[in-house]
């Protein structure tokens, strides 16, 4: 872990503070958020990743360097994060889960996804440090990954023929309707999961698939496992919001999707070259910042076009 001790003692105080803040005084505890508050609080969050920014920029040891990787980083987490939740938004709209009961879901999903990419992070930052070579491998894996996202078909979930869901329904007792935001019920002593858990369950399957993608991305900047992990904790906080501002505009970012692969692409090329060309992450970043504008603009004059 990174020796200057004091940062992540900020990092887990800011983090600390904001997540109480989302989960138990914002008005997402009391169900359907609107798209202002989303977009509000959407804006709170990211300024907050960029006010953590700026301490690193100021107070960090190579604070420029840091700071440039962080924000990065938290870019290219942030810009595949935005394309995670449209999988999200397929997963409530199959199951039905209305939108009082989808901040629930969320609140759970993101905390073990916090979890789960902790273990991620780190597990692939020591397989770079065993074993060298395997940049390789994360580098060939993102771009098969940026092919897939621009050419490949787009998501479905078939309930009926989903492994996932035909295995938690032959384990566990699911109750066919449910109206509440319990994970688990007792109904004559015997203990049933509801849809909302199955849901939950789908979520952390898409969050793993999504892991093998977005964690080899943010290594292709940066090995620091803590820039990697602030950036990403901060992409992931706040997506309860993000999810609801998007959710009411998700036909808008048509293009998004093409400019995500092309970040995509572009760090499994960096990750390739890396041991003969070095790209420096001013570059990286104005290239992703540059994907990220482009597929904004043009989606947007799109949506004029249409209207």
């Amino acid at each position: 872990m990174h020796n200057h001790l004091i940062f992540w003692i900020i990092f887990s105080v800011i983090i600390i503070v904001m997540f109480y803040i989302d989960l138990y005084i914002t008005d997402h505890r009391k169900g359907k958020i609107g798209i202002k508050s989303s977009l509000i609080w959407s804006g709170v969050w990211i300024s907050t990743a960029l006010i953590f920014n700026l301490i690193i920029l100021f107070f960090l040891e190579n604070g420029k360097q840091k700071a440039l990787e962080f924000l990065a980083g938290y870019l290219v987490e942030k810009s595949l994060s935005v394309d995670n939740l449209f999988v999200f938004l397929m997963i409530f709209n199959v199951m039905g889960i209305k939108d009082e009961n989808q901040p629930h879901v969320l609140k759970w999903g993101i905390i073990s996804a916090i979890a789960m990419r902790i273990l991620f992070i780190l597990a692939g930052i020591a397989l770079i440090n065993l074993f060298h070579p395997i940049i390789y491998f994360f580098g060939a894996l993102l771009l098969y990954a940026a092919y897939h996202m621009a050419f490949g078909e787009e998501a479905q979930i078939d309930l009926e023929n989903n492994r996932i869901v035909k295995f938690v329904s032959k384990a566990f007792r699911i109750l066919p309707k449910y109206e509440g935001r319990k994970f688990f019920l007792n109904k004559e002593g015997k203990l049933y999961f509801t849809p909302l858990f199955l849901a939950l369950i789908l979520i952390e399957a898409a969050d793993v698939v999504f892991n093998i993608d977005s964690v080899p991305a943010v290594i292709a900047i940066t090995t620091d496992s803590f820039i990697v992990i602030t950036s990403n904790i901060f992409a992931i906080l706040g997506l309860r919001a993000l999810y609801f501002a998007l959710a009411g505009i998700v036909d808008v970012f048509v293009y998004l999707k093409y400019g995500v692969s092309v970040i995509l692409a572009f760090v499994g090329l960096k990750m390739l070259v890396a041991d003969y060309f070095e790209i420096s992450t001013a570059i990286s970043l104005g290239i992703i910042i540059l994907c990220i504008a482009v597929s904004i603009i043009l989606s947007l004059m799109k949506k004029k076009r249409v209207a």
